[in-house]
């Protein structure tokens, strides 16, 4: 066994030490700017290989790669100088406080619409009613303990549970006291009902969409809408999302609904967008503008239709009165017959009527 010297060792260690620190350290010309609250690094330094990153290839690729692979070593060397503890007690993940982050990213879609306010809101918001925070324990004189104050078992009690009710001034002596206090808290909690509800029907014209029912009872159709804007909540747009049992298939909307919007590409055919812009120029500038045949063709058609569907009722409505009045004096006409001859059978044997022919001597 041949003996292996210490230098050598020595010697392979640091070059496994300077491999390793090698990995972990990138020199850049320009240093990178971080912000660190949104994970971001920005490379103002000039690739080293630019004659690489244009064509197509293997060699490109590998050079992305390696740039990638860089920053990202100095981001996560920025990361690990933050202030640093332990998540979930000594055995948890090791965790870093980002600051706040400095740039202001661009939103994917617009903020969402503030709530309306309710009949409340607006009423305090008219009185400089400013809103207090309330404990939910009170003393309770009579039980001589603290209670909640609303709920099971609150401060006070019901007063339509009451076993002693007081008359009040001006009250009808045989008048029952519980049954009104029962009364105005039905009738209370029936204002309270509507009130919400009428702040439903606000929000709802205000919003963008309907929302569901608070309290659970949701309609079928609230249900359903409900479904379809989950399933189409997807990145696939519910084309890969499994339906629920007995769910019908839903057919594809005429509007254009739930498709994905495509752009044209940025780096594309120059030709192409200089005719279009070339035609958006043109068409804004003409005064005369464009006739759309179909969508002209298919107004005149629903204007037609709708005339003859007028005239058909119109029609119908006259054919209706004119059985309506036929109807009538044909009861009349059988009403005077019967009339008539209840007459003649009254009338004597000898007398004649003045509506009869008169007979020859």
């Amino acid at each position: 066994m041949a003996a292996v010297r210490v230098e050598e060792v020595l010697a392979a260690a640091e070059e496994r030490e300077a491999e390793r620190r090698r990995s972990v350290t990138v020199e850049k010309e320009l240093e990178l700017e971080f912000d660190l609250g949104n994970l971001l690094a920005l490379d103002r330094n000039p690739p080293a290989a630019a004659a690489g990153l244009r064509g197509a290839g293997p060699r490109r690729e590998a050079l992305l790669r390696a740039l990638a692979r860089d920053n990202a070593q100095l981001l996560v060397a920025r990361l690990w100088e933050l202030p640093a503890e332990r998540a979930g007690g000594a055995g948890g993940p090791v965790v870093a406080r980002l600051p706040e982050p400095a740039f202001r990213l661009p939103r994917e879609k617009p903020p969402p619409r503030p709530r309306p306010p309710t009949r409340w809101e607006q009423f305090a918001r008219l009185k400089g009613i400013r809103r207090r925070k309330r404990t939910s324990l009170v003393w309770d004189e009579q039980a001589k303990e603290w209670r909640r104050r609303w709920g099971y078992r609150r401060a006070g009690g019901d007063p339509a549970r009451a076993w002693l009710a007081e008359v009040p001034a001006g009250a009808h002596p045989e008048e029952d006291q519980f049954a009104r206090l029962r009364r105005e808290k039905r009738e209370r909690v029936a204002r309270n009902e509507l009130n919400r509800l009428r702040n439903l029907a606000r929000a709802h014209r205000a919003g963008p969409a309907a929302p569901l029912h608070p309290t659970g009872h949701q309609s079928r159709e609230e249900l359903g809408r409900a479904a379809r804007v989950a399933r189409l909540s997807t990145a696939s747009l519910g084309r890969f999302q499994p339906r629920l049992p007995k769910e019908p298939p839903e057919l594809p909307s005429r509007g254009g609904a739930g498709r994905k919007r495509r752009f044209e590409p940025l780096l594309g055919n120059l030709e192409a967008e200089r005719s279009r812009q070339l035609e958006l120029l043109r068409d804004m500038g003409s005064k005369k503008p464009a006739l759309d045949i179909t969508r002209a063709v298919n107004k005149q058609m629903r204007q037609e239709d709708a005339k003859a569907a007028a005239a058909k009722g119109k029609k119908q409505s006259q054919r209706g009165k004119r059985w309506r009045r036929q109807q009538r004096v044909g009861r009349s006409g059988k009403r005077s017959g019967a009339r008539r001859q209840q007459q003649q059978q009254h009338r004597p044997a000898g007398s004649s009527s003045g509506d009869g022919k008169r007979k020859k001597a």
